[in-house]
């Protein structure tokens, strides 16, 4: 017995040694990366320890607040480039890499609770000398604005909720990469060990198409990914989920309009979320896209921003 189970781990150590050496991926330096996405017009910021990575766009009309926008896990400011080109002709559109993710890299302190992004999100907007604005988030970008919306309401005017996090829930499918990053040991390999092929999976599982996810995303996020720091800092976030958490509970106490869309193939958070939103707030527009999924904006940005124009238009003024 001995002997199977020494051998046994012996096989396990070579195993380990194999994927370690087929999947291994080094770190991409950060001026790589900026020479590739960084071009104008981004810009940098510094808030607390983080240079940010932004991009402020578009000319507002005089009715207007700039739209901010705030993507989701694992990804970054270009998950925004559809509605962007369609929004900045009216609008100011700014949105930036979170800390953890994109260009702007990890935190010091790999704090990455949604109080945290908050606050974070709010010593960015003063930094740009931004009093209120029309906040939207997808996904972990949701969760960080309805949480700003709740600490700092007269920031806000008005909420658009994608896909949104915060409510308990029990997912229908998850991507490989967020499966890696709960498992003990798993984890930490993950930090080194990325195969693109992973990446692509986790992609295709968010989209209700897999054929609209092209090499060439497949390759940006992976780039993004390989940014020095960030894929330890994702362990970090995912740890950081798992914490039980009762703010949602205040989400009914948000009062500003606010416009919720949803993908109905979304597996990730499934639709009955939208349906707990739409309860819960009082001042409500829900929009479903029966064939798209998790990261409705990106997967069918021209169809999805025409419920984001009509919504802004509201009323005349925002």
């Amino acid at each position: 017995m001995k002997k199977i189970l020494k051998w046994s781990g012996y096989g396990l150590l070579t195993i380990l040694a194999l994927g370690f050496i087929w999947g291994y991926e080094a770190d991409i330096e950060l001026d790589t990366l900026k020479a590739k996405y960084a071009t104008p017009p981004s810009q940098f910021i510094k808030v607390a320890d983080l240079d940010v990575h932004y991009r402020r766009e578009g000319t507002a009309r005089l009715d207007s607040l700039p739209v901010v926008l705030i993507h989701g896990t694992g990804a970054s400011l270009l998950t925004w480039n559809g509605w962007t080109d369609s929004l900045k002709n009216d609008y100011q559109v700014i949105r930036l890499d979170l800390p953890a993710y994109g260009l702007t890299g990890p935190n010091a302190d790999h704090n990455y609770s949604l109080d945290y992004y908050a606050d974070f999100l709010g010593q960015f907007l003063d930094k740009l000398g931004v009093k209120k604005c029309v906040l939207g988030g997808n996904s972990l970008g949701g969760a960080v604005a309805w949480t700003f919306a709740l600490k700092y309401p007269a920031r806000v005017g008005k909420l658009i909720l994608i896909d949104a996090a915060g409510y308990p829930m029990q997912s229908k499918s998850v991507p490989i990469a967020f499966q890696m990053a709960r498992l003990p040991v798993v984890n930490q390999l993950f930090t080194k060990i990325t195969p693109r092929a992973v990446v692509e999976g986790s992609i295709k599982n968010v989209y209700a198409n897999p054929s609209k996810v092209t090499p060439e995303l497949v390759d940006q996020y992976w780039d993004m990914a390989k940014r020095a720091g960030n894929r330890a800092a994702f362990m970090a976030r995912m740890s950081a989920a798992k914490t039980p958490d009762s703010t949602w509970q205040q989400i009914k106490t948000l009062t500003m309009p606010t416009l919720i869309m949803w993908g109905a193939q979304d597996l990730l958070i499934p639709i009955g979320i939208a349906r707990r939103f739409e309860a819960d707030l009082p001042n409500d527009t829900l929009v479903v896209y029966d064939n798209l999924g998790h990261v409705p904006m990106e997967e069918n940005p021209a169809e999805t921003v025409k419920a984001v124009k009509s919504f802004l238009v509201k009323n005349n003024k925002i």
